[in-house]
């Protein structure tokens, strides 16, 4: 059986799926990213999926969070609000060094497991996703340090700047178009990987949701201003619903399995820190609930990853 982890986007919400899988850990015989055979992060997801493939455990990436959201989102809030009309809300040189701290030096090609982490780029509007040398295709990404596509995938526009690479590809946050990364594992599992549908098991894991709030636009003819801060959620809201779709097609209902509690609207924020203890809480009690319908997902671990290209071989 191949087994797949899928994390969305969400800023300071990634605590959620971080505790979510902090939790499930305690119960586990070996560290987390042994039971999976392609994690697949967008955003904040994707630091979480950097974060396991580097052999963190899912608590160390856990207190990264509770100790670094405050850091990487904080500043004035009036002031961040003010700027980000004009500008990121943040500058990335926190959430750098915030990263390098946990990440170091490590590149693509030393994940311990398959890794797929989308971004985009700003230059030709295509998707940008980096991944790890899991086929005979992949020749550059396994060379890129974790940190590079870290940086990029969580570029979150009116939040943090553009990230250049050291090529200078400017590339934003993959939320753009996969927040909801399960349809695009599945397509890799499928169609890249050549794995049988009918022996895959994905858990995906959101970083919470809440109703939409545009009841405004249901009745009336809205212009710009009001879209231009509503659309985004419309969009993300759109895309995470149509991804799961696709990967429950793909694979079958009964093969997907997807954690999202519905929350009130204004609860969490992406920049909301003060909030992390909630989010915290959250994760421990959802993944409570959730043990007994993933003891398949970790009953016993996933064949070792060999990939392609070695790292070993740069010399």
């Amino acid at each position: 059986m191949r087994k797949i982890l899928s994390i969305d986007g969400g800023g300071i919400k990634g605590v959620f799926p971080a505790a979510f899988l902090a939790s499930i850990e305690r119960d586990c015989e070996r560290p987390l990213v042994d039971y999976f055979d392609l994690i697949v992060g967008t955003s904040t997801g994707g630091i979480i999926a950097l974060g396991l493939g580097a052999g963190l455990s899912a608590g160390q990436i856990l207190s990264f969070y509770e100790s670094q959201g405050p850091v990487i989102f904080g500043g004035a809030r009036w002031l961040g609000w003010i700027r980000q009309w004009f500008a990121g809300k943040f500058d990335s040189e926190n959430l750098e060094r915030a990263l390098r701290g946990v990440l170091g030096d490590r590149l693509i090609g030393q994940s311990r497991t398959r890794l797929v982490i989308p971004s985009q780029n700003l230059e030709t509007g295509e998707v940008h996703i980096f991944k790890t040398a899991h086929h005979e295709r992949f020749v550059r990404d396994y060379r890129v340090q974790m940190v590079t596509a870290a940086l990029a995938t969580s570029a979150a526009p009116t939040f943090f700047p553009t990230h250049r690479t050291a090529s200078s590809t400017p590339l934003i946050d993959g939320g753009i178009w996969a927040n909801n990364p399960a349809g695009v594992a599945a397509v890799e599992a499928i169609g890249v990987l050549q794995w049988e549908p009918r022996e895959i098991l994905l858990l995906s894991l959101s970083c919470t949701s809440n109703p939409m709030n545009v009841n405004l636009a249901r009745s009336l003819s809205m212009g710009r201003f009001y879209w231009g801060v509503n659309l985004l959620e419309i969009v993300g809201a759109g895309q995470a619903s149509g991804a799961l779709g696709m990967a429950q097609w793909l694979l079958g209902h009964e093969r997907v399995y997807r954690v999202d509690p519905k929350m009130a609207v204004g609860k969490f924020g992406l920049d909301k820190t003060a909030e992390i203890a909630s989010l915290k809480g959250l994760g421990d009690s959802e993944a409570r609930k959730a043990a007994p319908a993933l003891t398949r997902f970790f009953s016993e671990p996933s064949e070792q990853f060999v990939p392609f290209y070695s790292v070993s071989a740069l010399g």
